[in-house]
């Protein structure tokens, strides 16, 4: 069994790119999640977030990739992180992605 998280703590920040702006068209909305987070835990913190009902929740683990430079020197790699894509019923809609 996982960990408990408080369903606040479940979900980060949106993550807004050009094609989650696309995705969000069908309804697809793409969030930063924490790390340990389940799938389970994500559709119940979107669901008492932003009031909709979630059909779908996919995941996957996005890896900070080290910049490439000339000289060989690095400054440092980039933070991974979990990414989820939520999609909830026809009609809902997250309005926090609306304006954007």
């Amino acid at each position: 069994m996982t960990k408990a998280i408080h369903p606040y703590e479940v979900l980060r920040r949106p993550v807004v790119t050009e094609k989650s702006t696309m995705l969000a068209a069908q309804g697809k909305y793409v969030f930063e999640v924490h790390k340990a987070a389940n799938k389970h835990q994500i559709k119940d913190a979107v669901e008492l977030a932003f009031d909709v009902t979630v059909t779908a929740v996919n995941t996957s683990n996005e890896r900070g990739r080290r910049p490439r430079t000339r000289s060989g020197r690095r400054a440092g790699t980039p933070p991974t992180y979990k990414k989820a894509i939520v999609t909830v019923l026809p009609g809902d809609e997250i309005e926090f992605f609306e304006g954007v």
